[in-house]
């Protein structure tokens, strides 16, 4: 990795990078293969109007969410995990770090599939070979660090956008038009809220982990621009680039659209860069996350994830949809702490010594459980659901406590 990546300490000011990085950097983490994989899902299964609303308040409450934690991680300097230790205490921040660490190194090996599937395809190439070298080219590039991640960025964003907009242009005009693409039929219908569901699920788990990346920048107010714009724009497009061609073709696998539409040479090299960026921020932050519980260099833990993640590849992709239901209701709870503690707190976040006051904070731990427990078994949309009712179990448990101790005093 770079000279030092802060594992444990707050980004200092001489250490911050500019907007123009940042937004490579946040763009590259949502120009995700998967977020296409999951558009051409809506695709088959929901009207043009179902679709758009899906994916734009799927990508409202991501972007609403990730811009409180951009602003924190800008704020203070501090990633996730050492943003966990203020809120569930020093060894309480052990179970936020190893299940947002873990779901990290799950990405990683759904994108090494991805990338490997359409391969092995075209070439014949043996899928084992070539899961295994592009999990090592992945992982000796996280190894890097942010600096790599930054690059990587910048090439893979234009190129993606490129790729994308031809394929859409396809679909269009091999349906002969809008209106009769609009026409399809719908193969796998569903509902609106399964369908914000995907779209929220489908990056829930490293929208929680923004901070990780935002603690680089400079400025809280553009920290938070730029993760709106990354969600709102750069998220949504890879939901629209996966639908139009999966409404076209009736195939919701997005290395299957791009075959059918004779893209699948230049996709190889298009969706492998595209891939890369995102499992490298996916393995970069894991890193973090297992760091903060043995206290190890970050770069060599992200080495053991990816070479983790990639034994697992096919396992995950083969679960994909499984695996984002339960991330929209297992992930968004943490998040729903870390942000009412901060802006119930914000003075202690001064000092990270004063993180090391409690060992564990059962409110906290309590709090991210009536989240899962309510994603799972309210009505309505799981991530939304999960999320406000951990941060309100959370804060109303502080009060308490808080209360409680003032009048034993």
């Amino acid at each position: 990795m770079a000279t030092h990546e802060f594992e444990l300490n707050p980004v200092p000011t001489a250490a911050r990078r500019s907007s123009v990085a940042m937004t490579m950097l946040m763009l590259g983490l949502t120009f995700f293969s998967a977020s296409m994989w999951t558009g051409g899902k809506l695709g088959v299964g929901l009207s043009p109007s179902d679709f758009f609303t899906a994916v734009l308040i799927g990508n409202l409450i991501l972007a609403f969410y990730t811009a409180f934690l951009a602003y924190i991680g800008a704020k203070t300097g501090l990633s996730t995990h050492l943003l966990a230790r203020f809120s569930f205490g020093i060894k309480g921040s052990w179970l936020p770090s190893a299940l947002l660490a873990g779901t990290q190194v799950g990405w990683f090996g759904v994108g090494v599939a991805m990338f490997a599937l359409p391969v092995n395809k075209i070439t014949g190439i043996d899928m084992n070979w070539l899961i295994l070298g592009a999990g090592i080219l992945m992982t000796i590039t996280a190894y890097i660090g942010i600096s790599a991640l930054v690059v990587l960025s910048a090439i893979a964003v234009p190129a993606i956008t490129l790729l994308g907009g031809f394929s859409v242009w396809l679909a269009v005009d091999g349906a002969g038009g809008l209106s009769a693409l609009a026409s399809q039929p719908i193969a796998a219908p569903l509902s609106q809220t399964q369908a914000i569901t995907l779209v929220v699920g489908s990056f829930i788990s490293a929208g929680t982990l923004t901070a990780d990346f935002m603690r680089f920048g400079k400025s809280t107010k553009k920290a938070v621009i730029i993760t709106i714009v990354a969600f709102l724009i750069g998220n949504s497009l890879m939901f629209v680039f996966g639908g139009a061609g999966a409404a076209a073709t009736g195939k919701s696998d997005i290395s299957e659209v791009l075959m059918l539409q004779g893209l699948i040479l230049p996709a190889i090299i298009v969706l492998g860069l595209n891939i890369w960026t995102t499992n490298d921020n996916a393995l970069y932050a894991s890193g973090l996350g297992f760091a903060n519980i043995t206290g190890l260099p970050s770069q060599y833990l992200s080495v053991f994830n990816g070479i983790i993640g990639t034994i697992c590849a096919l396992w995950l992709y083969n679960h994909f949809v499984d695996w984002l239901v339960f991330l929209s209701a297992a992930i968004p709870p943490i998040g729903g702490v870390i942000i009412t503690h901060y802006f119930t707190h914000k003075t202690q976040y001064k000092d990270i010594d004063i993180a090391k006051n409690k060992n564990v904070n059962w409110l906290a731990i309590t709090s991210v459980l009536i989240g899962v427990a309510a994603g799972h078994s309210l009505p309505g949309i799981v991530p939304i659901n999960a999320v406000i009712a951990s941060a309100l179990s959370f804060y109303l448990a502080t009060w308490c406590y808080t209360n409680q101790l003032a009048r034993t005093k």
